[in-house]
């Protein structure tokens, strides 16, 4: 019987606790949950610790929009940033305080249960730890935010009208809860529970972001701290590769291995998954939406394709022709994850939805604004819905604990010695059969100019970024990594899509054979139409630039690659590397003051 447990979507009826409105630290009354007749046992911390799980479920859907992994149609708020349509009267989100009040109770009550001191801790330790992630979110958002660690009265004017308390300081605390949780919490494995491994990820996954964000974003003035996080990223790491039990997965199959933890209906026993999400069909049904595939909003760029290397190690920007390579001759010879996160020549899809072309072997329906690009990375292409509904997924894998302790410590200067690299990068480039990594890499060009790093190792640490990039693709971590990194300017680089030659026939399978004809926007798409050697119908579209009634725009019109946007503005420097605290928010309490500009 498959083991489960459904994080973050649990029903309480006892609760009433998960307010989300805009107002500044809403205040509940508590009158469904009592603390005189709650909090007495174990089951009560037990009850009460899942409904504070906030873990993203949705998959891989649009995870890494608006990054220059993806892009969407949609509408999003750095894109609205960057056109220069927002302002702090438009924005209304991430100013919510519902779930910090409801893990303050917990940590205010819990201590009346009757329950063994160890067993106090650890649960003290899941509350500490969820309001860690709290604050990551608020701090990644706002930077300076109201440090606030108890239940506030409706009468407690100072607090609730309080402003913001420094970035060191909120940092400072978060640091200390998640030091506490990662002490106290129990190791025990649970399928789909917190235990102790997974918040030492996460502990070591904000060090590893505050380290690299303090020590980039030099206006700031706090690069002298920086070193102390990055410590912690990589020490935290480290005790997951030496004591958590976990390893990559790998059964020698190059060509699947990856793309297996992405359509497993069995990650329960996986090795590599610390944190999963298990579903049971017809009892907690996974969503089987095929938006990811097909032309809906959301589409992968042609910038991530170009940062897999070629199958022998090399960069693929070496190729002095790379940047007007077909759609076919891209994916020749690359790292293996290439193939196994977008859909590449030859490739056949079976679960057809949003795809109007129908199934059978992948051919491209060019549309506008779209990139041509399709991602099968978290895709469930089978038609049967019963495995749709029971595939799992991987919330937390132990590839990221390898990917922060190989950055943290090449940030510190301290990766020094090849078995570091063996014993952590090297292993997810063994699972994809690509060869290792070595401390000296020859340094990319193209990588040197995108990203401001310099000094002896700058060629390891734009590799291990390229690695990161890769293995965690589509997974959520793009935005925030750009963030960290001061690369917001990369976010201006116009998104594109595939490149073609010209007018014309194009073969998209790989097969030689062609599959689509471009015609130029002052002509009509005949009635009948002209077939390849197999027989079968070529599909016509129009092409042109924005402002001509086409089927698709390309970037010189008659060639070039496909172009999803007209404009992507200004990434403003370093305003938009935070949000403003929404301005009815400001309204009502005075002691609020905009940063950064806003």
């Amino acid at each position: 019987m498959k083991q489960y447990i459904k994080l973050g979507i649990l029903s309480i009826s006892l609760f009433s606790l998960g307010a989300c409105n805009d107002d500044y630290l809403d205040r509940m009354p508590e009158t469904t949950v009592q603390k005189e007749n709650f909090f007495k046992s174990e089951s009560d911390l037990e009850m009460y610790v899942l409904n504070l799980y906030r873990f993203q479920d949705n998959g891989f859907y649009e995870s890494d929009a608006t990054t220059d992994n993806a892009s969407t149609t949609g509408n999003k708020e750095i894109k609205n940033i960057m056109l220069g349509n927002v302002s702090a009267a438009t924005v209304n989100g991430g100013w919510t305080w519902g779930d910090l009040r409801d893990i303050n109770f917990m940590l205010a009550n819990m201590s009346n249960a009757k329950i063994s001191e160890q067993k106090l801790k650890h649960y003290e330790g899941l509350a500490r730890y969820f309001r860690a992630k709290f604050y990551v979110d608020k701090v990644q958002r706002f930077s300076d935010v109201p440090w606030v660690d108890k239940v506030v009265d409706v009468s407690d004017e100072a607090t609730l009208m309080g402003k913001r308390d420094p970035r060191t300081t909120v940092v400072d605390k978060i640091m200390e809860d998640f030091k506490f949780a990662v002490e106290n919490v129990e190791e025990v494995k649970v399928p789909g529970k917190v235990n102790k491994w997974v918040i030492a990820q996460d502990y070591s996954r904000f060090a590893l972001y505050e380290g690299t964000y303090r020590k980039y974003h030099s206006y700031l003035n706090l690069q002298n701290t920086a070193n102390t996080f990055l410590e912690v990223a990589y020490k935290q790491a480290e005790d997951i590769m030496n004591k958590g039990g976990y390893s990559i997965h790998n059964t020698g199959n190059v060509e699947s291995d990856y793309a297996s933890l992405y359509n497993s209906e069995t990650l329960e026993t996986n090795k590599e998954v610390i944190l999963g999400r298990f579903y049971a069909n017809n009892i907690i049904n996974r969503s089987d939406w095929p938006g990811m595939f097909g032309n809906y909003e959301y589409y992968p760029l042609r910038d991530l394709v170009q940062s897999y290397l070629m199958k022998d190690g090399t960069p693929f920007t070496n190729n002095s022709a790379y940047e007007k390579l077909s759609f076919v001759d891209e994916f020749k010879n690359r790292d293996p994850r290439l193939a196994q996160t977008y859909a590449a020549p030859g490739w056949e899809l079976v679960y057809v939805s949003t795809y109007s072309q129908g199934p059978g072997v992948y051919v491209q329906q060019l549309s506008k604004n779209f990139s041509g690009y399709h991602q099968i990375k978290g895709f469930l292409n089978t038609m049967v819905q019963e495995k749709r509904f029971n595939t799992d997924i991987p919330l937390y894998r132990y590839a990221e604990v390898l990917l922060n302790f190989a950055e943290a410590k090449a940030e510190l200067g301290i990766l020094n010695n090849q078995t570091d690299l063996d014993k952590s990068i090297n292993l997810l480039r063994k699972r994809a059969g690509m060869p290792d990594m070595t401390l000296n890499p020859p340094l990319d060009s193209k990588l040197a100019k995108d990203f401001q790093v310099s000094g002896a190792n700058q060629s390891l640490i734009l590799e291990i970024r390229r690695e990161r990039r890769v293995e965690l693709a589509f997974e959520g971590f793009r935005f925030n990594d750009l963030m960290r990194w001061k690369a917001g300017k990369l976010l201006e680089k116009k998104p594109q899509g595939i490149y073609f030659s010209g007018l014309g026939n194009h073969d998209v399978t790989g097969d030689g054979i062609a599959d689509i004809k471009l015609i130029a926007h002052d002509q009509s798409i005949p009635e009948v139409r002209e077939k390849n050697s197999l027989g079968v119908t070529l599909r016509y579209y129009k092409v042109g630039v924005f402002g001509q009634d086409v089927s698709v725009f390309l970037s010189e019109g008659n060639k070039g690659f496909v172009d999803v946007v007209d404009k992507v503005g200004q990434f403003e420097e370093p305003k938009y590397y935070y949000r403003p605290i929404p301005q009815n928010d400001v309204n009502l309490n005075n002691s609020l003051k905009q940063i950064f500009d806003w």
